[in-house]
C-alpha cells in the first residue's frame, strides 16, 4: 500500500494541477486533454505485458513494472519539457500496469476468495493516500519550484520502490505454478462471458470517473478562482473521501457479496453525478459533492477487483491485465469527451454522461450475473 501510493501519486498529481502544467508549458487543455487521452490508451496495451507475471512470475512483474515508471519520471526529472513530459505519462502508465496486475495477482495467490476483498482494499487505499498526502506534497513542490519539481523526487522514490520489492518478495514462490503457454491465458479469458462483461464494468465506470477527474481541477479554478494550494486541499478532501470508500470496502464487500456491493456502488455514483452540478454552486457544495462522487466511485472500484481475481483463476495476472485494460479505455474515452463536453455544454452534461456511463456498467453487471 505504501509503495503503491507512490506510483498513484505520479499518476494522480496531473488531475488537479492539469491547468498548472499547461500554462508551465504553454499549451492550451484541450491539448492535455489529448495527452490524458493518449496515456490512457498506452494503458491498454497492458495485456501485452501480462503474460510476464505469469509467466516470469510475480515479482518479475512487479520489478520490470517499477524499473519502467523510474525511467519515465526520470526523463522529465532531466530535461522538462511537453514531450519528455508525455513520455513520463506513457511510461510512467505502463509502468503501474505492469506492476498492479502482478501485486493483485501475488494477493489473489495467497488469499482465500472470501477474505479477498478486505485484503485488496488495503492495497487500495494507495489511491486516497496518493491523494491525502502525496498529491499536496507534490502541490508545495510546484508552488516553490515549478511545474517540473516532483519528478526529481519520484525518480528516487522509484529507486526506494525497486530495493524494497527485490528485498521483501521472496524470489521462490510456492504459491504460483509458472505457466509457459500465455495463449491459453488470453484464450480463457477472451472466451469467457462473465470475464468480458466484467472488464466492461471497468470500462464504463471508468469513463464516467474520468470525465469528473479531468474536469474538477478546472471546473474549481474556473468556478472559484481556486489556486495550486487550493486545488492541492480539494485532491485531499477527495483522498478521504476515497479512504472512507476502500474502508467501507473492507468490512461490507466480503459480507454483502461482490456483486451486490459493485451494484450499491454504481446506484450511488450515478446519484452523486447528478447532485454535483446542483450543490456546486459554493465551493464547501462542490467539496462535499466531490466526496460523494470520488467514495461512491471507489467503493465500485475496490468491489471490483476481487470479483474480477476469481473469474478466471487459471490465468489470474492477464485476467487482471485486460481488466486493467477496461480501465483505461474508459479512461481515454471519459479524457477524450471531458474537454469538449464542458467547453461546448458546460459541467452539467460532464455530469449527465457520466451517469449514462454508470448505467451502462449495471448492465454489464446483470450480463455477468447471467453468464
Amino acid at each position: 500500500m505504501l509503495l503503491r501510493t507512490i506510483l498513484n501519486t505520479s499518476h494522480r498529481m496531473v488531475y488537479p494541477f492539469l491547468s498548472v502544467f499547461a500554462r508551465g508549458l504553454g499549451v492550451d487543455i484541450s491539448t492535455m486533454s489529448l495527452l490524458m487521452t493518449a496515456r490512457s490508451l498506452i494503458g491498454a496495451t497492458s495485456p501485452l505485458f501480462a503474460p510476464i507475471a505469469d509467466r516470469r512470475g510475480r515479482k518479475f512483474g512487479m520489478l520490470a513494472g517499477v524499473v519502467i515508471f523510474t525511467l519515465g519520471v526520470g526523463v522529465v526529472a532531466i530535461y522538462p519539457t511537453f514531450w519528455t513530459l508525455a513520455i513520463a505519462l506513457v511510461l510512467a502508465m505502463v509502468g503501474k500496469y505492469m506492476f498492479d496486475p502482478s501485486m493483485q495477482a501475488y494477493f489473489g495467490d495467497r488469499i482465500p476468495y472470501a477474505q479477498r476483498g478486505t485484503a485488496l482494499a488495503v492495497t487500495e487505499v494507495a489511491w486516497s493516500m496518493a491523494f491525502i498526502v502525496g498529491v499536496p506534497v507534490m502541490g508545495f513542490l510546484i508552488g516553490r519550484y515549478g511545474w517540473s519539481a516532483p519528478f526529481p523526487v519520484l525518480a528516487v522514490l522509484g529507486l526506494v520502490i525497486f530495493v524494497v520489492i527485490l528485498r521483501m518478495i521472496p524470489s521462490e514462490d510456492a504459491h504460483h505454478e509458472v505457466t509457459s503457454n500465455s495463449r491459453a491465458g488470453y484464450r480463457a479469458v477472451f472466451t469467457s462471458m462473465p470475464a468480458l462483461a466484467g472488464i466492461s464494468i471497468a470500462m464504463w465506470a471508468s469513463a464516467g470517473n474520468e470525465l469528473v477527474n479531468v474536469i474538477f481541477g478546472v471546473w474549481l479554478e474556473d468556478s472559484f478562482g481556486l489556486k495550486i494550494a487550493a486545488l492541492a486541499g480539494a485532491s485531499a478532501v477527495i483522498g478521504i473521501s476515497e479512504l472512507s470508500g476502500e474502508g467501507l470496502v473492507a468490512f461490507t464487500t466480503d459480507r454483502l457479496g461482490k456483486p451486490l456491493a459493485l451494484s450499491i456502488g454504481l446506484i450511488g455514483n450515478a446519484l452523486a453525478s447528478i447532485l454535483l452540478p446542483f450543490i456546486g454552486q459554493t465551493q464547501t457544495g462542490a467539496l462535499i459533492g466531490l466526496f460523494l462522487f470520488y467514495i461512491t466511485f471507489e467503493y465500485v472500484l475496490v468491489s471490483h477487483i476481487p470479483l474480477m481475481t476469481e473469474l478466471v483463476p487459471s490465468a489470474r495476472a492477464t485476467m487482471l491485465s485486460v481488466n486493467v485494460t477496461g480501465h483505461a479505455l474508459g479512461r481515454a474515452l471519459g479524457a477524450l469527451l471531458a474537454a469538449f463536453i464542458y467547453q461546448q455544454f458546460g459541467f452539467m452534461f460532464v455530469a449527465l454522461t457520466a451517469v449514462l456511463f454508470n448505467a451502462a456498467a449495471l448492465l454489464a453487471l446483470r450480463r455477468m450475473q447471467k453468464g
